[in-house]
């Protein structure tokens, strides 16, 4: 769990079963009435950003995300095999699952993937390619 006061950028929180990332945030002090958190979010599945307020204090789940390494090997069709650089067990990704990022992925690229629940989510692609 995280306190609406911990919020910063790059959080990522779970709300109604989806994850979603503080995209922006703002604490606001009024004079009359108690403190809260205003907030833009970000669905990672979705990509859908939505402004949230939250009670300044009130505890929301903290996503627990796994970011592994992974070396982009070849392309199998219409899918991007990768391989976990400490298992060495590969996984497949469609294009739609990829996106734009499938133009700039070469074989023997290290990208690093991030995991929730055992689902991909997003495909993250080296500063420089």
């Amino acid at each position: 769990m995280i306190s609406s006061n911990d919020f910063r950028t790059g959080v990522s929180i779970e709300l109604d079963g989806s994850v979603w990332r503080v995209v922006e945030f703002l604490h606001v002090k009024p004079g009359k009435g108690s403190a809260f958190v205003r907030t833009k979010l970000k669905n990672v599945q979705t990509g859908n950003v939505v402004e949230k307020t939250f009670r300044a204090g009130e505890t929301v789940p903290q996503a627990n995300l796994e970011k592994r390494a992974m070396q982009h090997t070849y392309k199998d069709g219409d899918e991007y095999v990768f391989m976990d650089m400490e298992s060495f067990e590969e996984t497949r990704l469609t294009e739609s699952q990829i996106g734009d990022r499938s133009k700039y992925l070469s074989e023997e690229m290290e990208v690093n993937i991030l995991f929730w629940n055992d689902q991909i989510l997003e495909v993250e692609l080296p500063n420089s390619v």
